[in-house]
């Protein structure tokens, strides 16, 4: 393996989904990560825990799912970029310190390789029955952002997009694979250190005097310090003030939770990642995310040597939701496939945004084997008549 001295490795490698997710997290300058094993998610950590030495940073398995979420955050705090790593039973336990971070406006991102549920489920095979959980799962209001890679080539520089997306934005960032995704073996493109594009933590310069933890400007993202660099800071999962101050009234709440859901709501065009391929004159459109995007790929294949005017658009950030993409589709089509791993949770988000101007299909399938792609296509060509 060649790495060039920041310890990227480049050129082509074939490697799994979980290992090109590593790679992507050193690239991005991840030096910290913290993890309990769990399936199918140990190789990401178990490859970061072999090549960190290499490169001068920290990787520690810990007692459980709770401990590792806490960990990456105090790393952060400290100036570290950090991740932990998961997959659904593990990021339920993460629950509570999802909110933590989201209060705390602490970047990091948290990695979720999906398998079957509910409870330990189907530890080794596939599901993407978290996707509500990861944006609803920890109580109270607030925003997060959350990609989707279909391939060992996405995992590598969608994390490489995550960690800049956190540091951006000083928000909680997931990174939502599946289990087929993971464990796939490709061909993976690294480029030189110097061609990828990282995004750099914005340190403040003002004076510790002046300087406030929570206080934002026009972006409403709040500049950051670390830990023990002669500033006074509080951070605290209280509601607080933005001296990071814990204050107990409603105005301090709906000032602090606006604020937090504001810097990501009113940039949403920014964040807003989809794949669009032939949605012009389309009378149906697939809409899919992660591993069923490419078995969708041979059902619309097929549906279009039978006639039908069918378009697919991929989801790549699945949070925050493409809603006005979906609005303008809805005007114009006949009706929306949407098949997934799971019972249909993101096709409820798609019904929403088409708002009854178009008929949502859903395609579930409760994991254990992706699709057949003739189940994708008889819904297609169910839609069409």
């Amino acid at each position: 393996m060649k790495a060039d001295p920041k310890g990227v490795l480049t050129g082509v490698h074939f490697m799994d989904g979980d290992h090109a997710a590593c790679e992507g997290a050193l690239a991005a300058g991840c030096r910290f990560a913290a993890g309990y094993p769990i399936t199918p998610s140990t190789e990401v950590v178990e490859r970061f825990a072999s090549r960190i030495p290499l490169i001068g940073g920290v990787f520690i398995q810990l007692e459980d799912e709770i401990a590792s979420s806490i960990a990456i955050q105090g790393a952060v705090w400290a100036g570290k970029k950090a991740m932990t790593v998961t997959s659904g039973p593990g990021l339920s336990l993460m629950m509570e310190h999802v909110g933590l971070a989201a209060i705390t406006e602490t970047p990091c991102v948290f990695v979720d390789v999906q398998r079957g549920g509910p409870s330990t489920g189907l530890p080794t095979l596939p599901a993407q029955g978290d996707m509500m959980q990861v944006k609803w799962g920890s109580h109270g209001d607030y925003e997060i952002i959350a990609l989707s890679p279909n391939s060992p080539q996405e995992c590598f520089d969608l994390m490489i997009k995550a960690f800049n997306l956190a540091e951006i934005y000083r928000a909680p960032v997931f990174f939502m694979m599946d289990e087929v995704v993971g464990h796939m073996t490709e061909r993976v493109h690294i480029p030189e250190a110097s061609a990828i594009e990282i995004v750099e933590r914005r340190w403040t310069k003002k004076r510790p005097g002046e300087y406030r933890v929570y206080e934002s400007g026009a972006d409403l993202v709040p500049e950051m310090v670390k830990a023990g660099d002669a500033y006074r800071i509080h951070v605290t999962g209280l509601t607080h003030d933005e001296k990071g101050y814990p204050v107990m009234n409603a105005a301090a709440q709906g000032k602090m939770v606006q604020r937090l859901m504001d810097k990501i709501r009113l940039r949403k065009d920014e964040l807003v990642d989809v794949r669009r391929e032939a949605l012009e004159g389309a009378e149906i459109v697939v809409v899919s995310f992660g591993i069923t995007s490419r078995v969708a790929g041979r059902a619309i294949a097929e549906a279009r040597r039978k006639g039908v005017k069918v378009g697919h658009l991929r989801l790549v950030v699945a949070w925050p939701f493409p809603s006005a993409v979906i609005q303008d589709l809805a005007k114009r089509v006949k009706a929306f496939v949407v098949p997934e791993l799971n019972m249909g949770q993101m096709a409820l988000e798609v019904e929403r945004a088409a708002f009854g101007r178009a008929p949502v299909v859903s395609v579930p399938h409760a994991g254990g084997t992706v699709h057949e792609p003739q189940a994708i296509l008889d819904k297609i060509l169910e839609a069409a008549r």
